[in-house]
């Protein structure tokens, strides 16, 4: 199945309803220029925050006249599709792609959750020489992605004419609130308020509470806008639901079943949901509180309510496959290694290949020969330069499969039904009312995930039945096939199946550790659970002090730090981020929901 984008012509629109175009009304928009990818260039200042669905009566007349507007004229919803793309590594109109991915994730949040390991330093755009080295060529990379979706989304959002469409600006937000909740959990403060406004030249940092509780109040606007829409005349649902389909469609349920936009209601619950754990520690009150509301409102409970960029509808290769393969610029990490052989996951058995080449070992007599085993490398190693075998043996180490990546396999996924299904465990864990039992949840989060897209098929269900009854771990030692360090024995100390009788805390490190294979490979969300709870136990990074010295041996990276380079830029930081913030702007400054405390 793959998905079409129509651009919805106002000649076409207006033949089928028998209207003259509305080209010759009074327009209330402005005339503006367009790039080759429709942003608009003249600038709106509208109330993103306002949607205006309870006392809006449509009429045909005036909501046509608006989308020959805000698409024809300004190709908006094509600019917001580009947005859209743009959160997982897309740029300038185009699908996820190899390079915008990689500076996304694959040089900082991949690394940090310890998915993956980087096995050469040199870069055309600059050098990584461990995990946690710093540089503004790469730290810049999620910002920038931030930075560029937003200014996809913008213009649409402030123009007044959003207002006649509530439903669409009402999911474009959403996409929105997605892409300021990810940044904010990667580097903590930024100009949140302005930017919602599509300020030109923002100065104010905004502190981390701030910018999450200006999304929960979008979040419950746009959920109670979307509810409303079973009221509408049946054109305007009609209507809506073809451009839905057309322009903006991110689950299976949005391009020929359900179509009455409950897919988008789901998808904004369980964002909230998430950020609700977050908070966890430090405003459980508010967590429970919005946690509650949002199982209540109700959040994603199939595959086909899942949202993200799928394969089969979108026809792509997820960036990972040439990243990891073509260009030998990821390996799997040794502490991802040591977790899968110590539960014996699934993964083990399909997503991994094993070393692709011999290694030799550093004591020159013994070799790992090919085809042998699955092998990682452990992180914050220091590495050398090349990204061919024959220059650099660490690029025989384990990569991930290309076939397992091939189209129609891994989607890019924004919100996943088993992410849901572990915050809801661990909701019931914690006492709240999470529509059932922290058993019930974890169980069938464990089903349900495997990496791909849930209508391609997975060889993940030929090992989950036996995977979910293993009550203690294997014994398993992690040894550098070149000798480097020593053996590392595996930290995992737990089991899979699930005991009522463990305390919560080793539930709780149950219920992470198996969201930590779910989420997969959103580098960005499980490393905001691996600095909120503390797991999965990983191996530590190495050479931390390869960093910006802030970072103590045996801690972890807890943000990205902005590392601003422009006159500009450096003084936001001083005088609005820095406090905003609350701490120097270093990787080891923990971000307002990141509270060193117990988790219980």
């Amino acid at each position: 199945m793959k998905k079409k984008h129509i651009i919805l012509a106002g000649a076409f629109l207006f033949a089928a309803t028998g209207m003259q175009s509305c080209l010759d009304f009074d327009d209330p928009g402005t005339e503006a220029g367009a790039n080759s990818f429709g942003t608009e260039t003249t600038h709106h200042v509208g109330d993103v925050d306002n949607i205006p669905y309870l006392n809006y009566q449509p009429t045909e007349k005036n909501v046509y006249a608006a989308i020959d507007t805000l698409q024809n004229q300004y190709r908006y919803f094509s600019q917001c599709l580009s947005g859209i793309y743009m959160m997982r590594g897309g740029k300038e109109g185009q699908l996820p792609g190899d390079h915008a991915y990689q500076r996304q994730y694959s040089l900082g949040p991949d690394l940090y959750a310890q998915y993956f390991t980087v096995p050469h330093k040199d870069f055309m755009y600059g050098k990584l020489t461990s995990t946690y080295n710093i540089s503004a060529e790469f730290n810049g990379g999620p910002l920038g992605a931030y930075t560029m979706a937003k200014n996809q989304f913008m213009p649409f959002l402030n123009h007044p004419l959003a207002d006649s469409i509530p439903e669409i600006k009402a999911i474009n937000l959403l996409y929105y609130c997605l892409t300021a909740q990810e940044q904010a959990d990667l580097s903590g403060p930024f100009t949140y308020l302005e930017d919602k406004k599509n300020s030109e030249e923002p100065e104010e940092y905004n502190d981390v509470k701030t910018i999450y509780y200006g999304i929960v109040n979008n979040i419950d606007t746009i959920v109670a806008c979307l509810k409303h829409f079973e009221t509408r005349p049946e054109w305007y649902k009609e209507l809506i639901q073809n451009i839905v389909f057309d322009n903006f469609a991110t689950g299976y349920n949005l391009t020929g079943g359900d179509m009455s936009l409950n897919s988008y209601i789901k998808f904004a619950n369980s964002l909230k949901l998430r950020m609700a754990m977050h908070i966890v520690k430090v405003e459980p009150a508010t967590a429970k509180k919005w946690a509650e509301e949002a199982v209540a409102s109700g959040v994603i409970e199939d595959t086909n309510d899942q949202h993200g960029i799928f394969p089969l509808i979108y026809s792509f290769t997820h960036p990972l496959a040439n990243i990891s393969n073509g260009w030998g610029d990821l390996r799997l990490c040794a502490s991802f290694e040591s977790l899968m052989m110590s539960l014996d996951h699934p993964y083990s058995k399909y997503l991994f290949e094993a070393n692709s080449n011999d290694i030799p070992h550093k004591n020159g007599v013994d070799v790992l020969k090919a085809n042998t085993r699955i092998c990682g490398i452990r992180a914050g190693i220091l590495v050398g330069d090349g990204q061919t075998y024959a220059i650099n043996k660490r690029q025989a180490y384990s990569s991930i499969s290309t076939e397992a990546l091939a189209v129609g396999r891994c989607p890019a996924y924004f919100v996943k039904w088993s992410e849901v299904d572990f915050l809801r465990a661990e909701g019931a864990l914690r006492g709240w009312n999470m529509g059932g039992t922290a058993q019930e949840f974890y169980e069938r989060g464990i089903q349900n995930a495997f990496i791909e897209d849930p209508n391609s098929g997975t060889p993940y269900s030929n090992y989950v039945n036996e995977y979910m009854q293993r009550e203690e771990p294997v014994a398993y030692t992690n040894e550098d096939p070149m000798g480097d360090g020593e053996p590392w024995e595996s930290v995992t100390k737990i089991g899979v199946k699930w005991n009522e009788a463990d305390d919560n805390e080793t539930k709780l490190e149950k219920i992470i550790t198996q969201k930590y294979f779910a989420l997969f490979p959103l580098s960005t969300e499980a490393w905001a659970e691996m600095r909120r709870t503390g797991y999965p136990k990983m191996f530590p990074v190495l050479n931390p002090d390869d960093g910006d010295g802030s970072i103590k041996k045996g801690e972890m990276i807890r943000r990205i730090p902005w590392v601003p380079t422009d006159p500009i830029a450096l003084n936001m930081v001083e005088f609005s981020g820095i406090p905003a913030l609350g701490g120097p702007d270093e990787q080891a400054t923990r971000l307002w929901w990141d509270v060193d405390a117990p988790n219980f």
